[in-house]
């Protein structure tokens, strides 16, 4: 376990089988579900999900996935993926359950992420994805050191519109632990 600095009761775990059911409930929320991916919109059902987690497990450590949760309960997951080791970075990504969002939990998590890479796996280099609309994911990513890179045009699908993808990224040599 990994507790997360300034906020004591916010911790890093791995995933153990209890937690796939909050997990399944962030993944299958369509209020909040970001249609980004190249796969047709469907609802998600419990049995593929645990697929999908299998799946991920059966990764050979190409990823790296965090459970957090306050005081014991799981509310999200934070992940470091699209590895690249020659030139030291990877992608960040976070899920978090609706109940939870808006109260620091997510900048908690994601701070934590960011310590891990550039402290334990020695990237000098994170970034992300994030559509325009989500502010409150842009301002959590921006307490967490990452600035606006880029911008693809139209790039998502989103709730019946096309929305800009902004690509956000923060460097070890910017980042205050």
């Amino acid at each position: 376990m990994r507790r997360v600095p300034d906020l004591p009761s916010i911790t890093l775990r791995a995933r153990i089988e209890a937690d796939a059911d909050v997990l399944f409930r962030v993944a299958a929320d369509l209020d909040t579900w970001e249609e980004r991916g190249p796969y047709i919109p469907a609802p998600l059902t419990e049995t593929s999900y645990r697929a999908r987690l299998a799946a991920a497990d059966s990764d050979n450590g190409l990823n790296v996935r965090f459970i957090f949760d306050v005081d014991g309960v799981a509310v999200g997951s934070v992940s470091l993926f699209e590895f690249d080791h020659l030139a030291r970075h990877a992608e960040v990504g976070i899920a978090l359950v609706g109940e939870a969002r808006g109260k620091g939990i997510g900048t908690a998590a994601i701070k934590g992420i960011v310590e891990f890479a550039f402290t334990r796996c020695n990237l000098r280099r994170l970034h992300l994805q994030v559509i325009e609309s989500n502010l409150g994911a842009i301002r959590t990513y921006e307490k967490a050191g990452f600035v606006l890179e880029g911008r693809q045009r139209e790039h998502a699908w989103v709730r019946g519109r096309y929305e800009d993808i902004l690509v956000m990224g923060l460097l070890r040599s910017e980042w205050t632990p």
